[in-house]
């Protein structure tokens, strides 16, 4: 798996993306916390459910179904104001923060893949390429050489390209706004 840290970075990067400057505290906790929750599965090991099971780790709670039902649920208990086009498209934003925990995941070098068509499918998948250094689970053996390299490698091939992709909308919409100003003098 990926880190937390980095799973929630994503999401915030991604808000960042898609909100307005007005977006409330809640859509910023909501944001985070959608992106970090499928890696409650690990609680699973104390209950004796495998890694491998459907509601193992990197199961079900990784899977699409799992996004879109959050994210139905977000949307429904968190964001009941507003038109229903907005409230469809915080849907589909939640489902992407959501799911990028498990496409995280299945760029990682380790573990057993992800259960994307989980309950319908046991498959677990990872990409082709596989770049991000696997995180440990447990925060004792994160603080170690281990968590320090999972950083590392984070740190290249999943926070940079972020904070570029941020930039680099920020900048694009800058420019628009200026040449909508000017164009509309």
């Amino acid at each position: 798996m990926a880190s937390v840290f980095t799973h929630a970075f994503v999401a915030l990067a991604a808000g960042k993306v898609y909100a307005d400057e007005d977006a409330p505290a809640r859509f910023w906790f909501l944001s985070a916390a959608c992106a970090v929750l499928p890696d409650a599965d690990v609680a699973g090991f104390a209950f004796g459910i495998a890694y491998g099971d459907t509601f193992g780790h990197r199961g079900f709670t990784h899977s699409l179904l799992f996004a879109l039902l959050l994210a139905l649920a977000v949307v429904a208990l968190c964001f009941r104001e507003g038109r229903r086009g907005r409230r469809a498209a915080l849907v589909c934003y939640f489902f992407l923060v959501t799911i990028s925990h498990a496409l995280l995941d299945m760029l990682t070098d380790g573990g057993l893949g992800v259960a994307l068509l989980a309950p319908f499918s046991g498959a677990r998948y990872f990409f082709p390429f596989r770049p991000v250094e696997v995180s440990p689970i447990g925060v004792g053996s994160f603080f170690s050489e281990w968590g320090l390299r999972v950083i590392k490698s984070e740190l290249l091939w999943v926070w940079a390209p972020s904070a570029l992709c941020v930039l680099l909308v920020l900048s694009f919409r800058r420019v628009a706004a200026r040449e909508t100003g000017a164009a509309e003098r």
